[in-house]
């Protein structure tokens, strides 16, 4: 058993100079029935924009401040221990600055051991420990709580999660073994596996406290004074506490391995095997069956000091900077001052993107919101729709009473176009035709106001194209969704040469109001998602037409850690789609992107694919392979996978000579958030760094080596 107190965790402390230290603050609070309670405060000294975090050095504080409650217990000067955060936030968890810096792998196991070491001693205090959760808590910090003898939770918590298997790590101090002894497996894989793959799903405090994390819960307006009676109860005995989940024997010899083998195969089915911290993970839970917490926390010490050492972690942290920051500031957006106000919402149709539209618009705006379409039937289907989706939303909790009436009444539908002559901002969403679209704005033109902003939701032509007929086509702006559009949080705003800068910080307060991320691109055929993915696409189709079996195909693409393979991924988006897409960017640029008549085949057959149970592709249907016409060059798995980077890596580098955005980081970015490009590969540029392609395919690197070798 590894004796922490005999480690030397000094040189972590001496690289941590620049911490934002959070302090241990103490104060003695009387017990109502007599006795004291020492209670430790942390708190960063920042507001509430910076929250508490667990930094070498604050946990080195947080160490002598309990040696030293410890002392006093022993000299029987306080009964109990507690510890809370400062307003609304307990803590944030690990500092991932400081934890990126710390990446060599011997610092790593120091960083996982003084963890133990530190959040150990809430148990070694020689009196009850209690955890006030009063907000926020995240990774290290629900650790913290995990590491106490009793939980209390704020129930107005913003939230609670153990994020770290979405930033290519594990909950190793302690979480990945006392998580599923306290509330059961199934629960634990859902909390630690699952929820960070849903997107880095959080946890309500109803939920947390029903999972049995929580032993009490209370109202914010009395947390703290309820907490206190409440452990003072505990301490008298009078409370008795019980964690009816906590896995009986039962549970140990037969539902934990069954659970574990379940994720295991879905897991692999979900997100193919590329991604290593969901499977340390499992593994982690699969041995803390055992529940001997001292050779579990052993078993977190060396997972984390692989993974934080390896490449997938510093790949997730650039990622992770990228959503939370670059995202937040998006390169070249004008000043927000010039945006115009936006009192009412056109979209011009009524089909399932259009209603889609309807609804985010009158749900985030709360402004009226107008569709129309070429008959009334069309405007009455749509209409149809968002009113179900409101009751969907009402009936799962997700709107009150209230907001569903609201959101309802300010969606209206009509066939005729005069009404849009009030409306400040007007997208269409009607059929991907360059005609149709500058007919549809030259008609809608002559009837808004002069100071309205026009928007297409064009995926591949040229919006400088789609406004050639406007009168003012500096109004003009493309502004790209990506379906499902409640879900998918990017949106690429389109720039033409035209484009004003009024319009363009419209369209980028617009996207923020709607609750997206914004990447501008200039007009370039396909903008950045869709002319990657249709690289994606093309190598794929390639490979097929040469006569590589399918399935052959959908292996080769397993390393890069797409969510799914491209056939399934063309299946999604839709054959007929996917060849409309490859068939405009041949014609963009025919010496560097591949069209498929096979695609164009498969597109005419009801089912193409067949597919596991999962939703996986497996092969080609019986229909599927009549369909097509297929050579006889079988390529391998390793040379579609150097052949589809290499076309990546190689394009990219011209899409930023071209700028078409302004740095590398805007196209992981675009990936990332548009086409699920996964967080431990840190987006697609320093992917391709590693895997040699950037050298392959032009003879340099997107990122200095520190970035790329992330």
């Amino acid at each position: 058993m590894t004796d922490y107190r005999s480690i030397d965790f000094s040189p972590l402390i001496a690289a941590s100079e620049d911490e934002v230290v959070t302090r241990s603050l103490v104060q003695d609070v009387a017990l109502p029935s007599g006795g004291t309670l020492a209670l430790i405060t942390l708190d960063n000294g920042r507001d509430h924009t910076r929250p508490n975090t667990l930094g070498p050095r604050t946990l080195q504080e947080l160490g002598d401040v309990l040696d030293a409650l410890r002392a006093r217990a022993a000299a029987g000067d306080i009964h109990a221990v507690a510890v809370t955060g400062k307003p609304f936030i307990f803590a944030a968890g690990a500092d991932l600055s400081k934890v990126s810096t710390l990446a060599t792998e011997e610092n790593a196991r120091l960083m996982a051991q003084f963890g133990h070491f530190v959040l150990g001693k809430l148990g070694e205090l020689g009196v009850p420990s209690f955890a006030f959760v009063n907000g926020l808590a995240l990774g290290g910090a629900m650790e913290i709580a995990l590491h106490c003898d009793y939980r209390t939770l704020d129930s107005s918590t913003a939230a609670l999660a153990f994020p770290e298997v979405f930033l290519g790590i594990i909950p190793g101090w302690g979480g990945a073994t006392i998580v599923p002894n306290l509330i059961g497996i199934e629960q634990a894989l859902e909390i630690i596996v699952t929820n960070p793959l849903k997107n880095n799903r959080m946890l309500k405090p109803k939920q947390a406290f029903e999972m049995g994390l929580f032993d009490a819960m209370f109202g914010s307006a009395s947390f703290l004074e309820r907490s206190i009676a409440w452990a003072d109860a505990v301490i008298a005995g009078s409370e008795k506490v019980e964690r009816k989940h906590a896995p009986g024997k039962l549970e140990r010899l037969t539902k934990w391995p069954a659970a574990i083998k379940i994720a295991r195969e879905t897991l692999k089915a979900r997100i193919g095997t590329a991604a290593r911290a969901p499977y340390v993970a499992l593994d982690l839970l699969s041995a803390a069956k055992d529940n001997d917490l001292a050779r579990g926390f052993e078993r977190e010490d060396e997972a984390l000091a692989e993974l934080i050492s390896g490449d997938q972690f510093a790949a997730s942290v650039y990622a992770f900077d990228l959503v939370q920051k670059r995202a937040k500031r998006p390169a070249g957006a004008p000043d927000e001052q010039l945006a115009k106000p936006v009192r009412k919402v056109g979209v011009i149709g009524a089909g399932l993107m259009a209603s889609q539209f309807a609804l985010l618009f009158a749900r985030k705006l709360r402004v009226p919101v107008l569709i129309t379409d070429l008959d009334q039937s069309r405007v009455d289907k749509g209409l149809a729709y968002i009113r179900g989706e409101i009751d969907k939303m009402l009936e799962k909790g997700r709107l009150s009473a209230d907001d569903a009436n609201q959101i309802t009444a300010l969606v209206q539908g009509t066939t005729d176009k005069s009404q849009y002559a009030d409306c400040d901002w007007v997208i269409e969403a009607v059929f991907e035709e360059l005609g149709v679209k500058q007919q549809v704005f030259a008609e809608i033109e002559a009837i808004v106001p002069e100071t309205a902003v026009l928007a297409t939701n064009t995926s591949s032509l040229s919006v400088d194209e789609i406004g050639a007929r406007l009168e003012h086509p500096e109004r003009l702006v493309g502004f790209h969704f990506f379906n499902p559009v409640a879900v998918m949080p990017l949106i690429e705003v389109v720039r033409t040469s035209a484009t004003d800068d009024e319009t363009l910080a419209t369209a980028m307060v617009v996207a923020k109001k709607l609750g997206k991320s914004a990447v501008i691109t200039a007009d370039r055929p396909g903008f950045v998602v869709n002319r990657l993915l249709a690289k994606v696409m093309g190598e794929a189709a390639r490979a097929l037409d040469a006569g590589t079996p399918l399935p052959v195909v959908e292996r080769a693409f397993a390393p890069i850690g797409l969510p799914m393979g491209p056939f399934e991924l063309i299946d999604l988006v839709g054959w007929k789609v996917a060849a409309h897409v490859q068939d405009t960017m041949v014609a963009a640029f025919p010496d560097r992107f591949y069209a498929s008549e096979n695609l164009h085949r498969l597109a005419d057959v009801d089912e193409p694919l067949v597919k596991s149970k999962h939703g996986k592709v497996e092969d080609l249907s019986k229909a599927g392979k009549k369909a097509v016409t297929l050579g006889k060059t079988a390529v391998g798995e390793e040379e579609i996978l150097h052949r589809v980077e290499d076309e990546l890596a190689r394009e990219i580098k011209i899409m930023l000579d071209e700028h078409v955005v302004a740095a590398a980081e805007d196209i992981d970015l675009c990936l990332i958030l548009g086409a699920g490009w996964p967080f431990q590969a840190g987006g697609a540029t320093p992917y391709l760094d590693r895997s040699g392609a950037s050298e392959r395919a032009f003879g340099g690197a997107f990122h200095e080596p520190r970035i790329a070798g992330a």
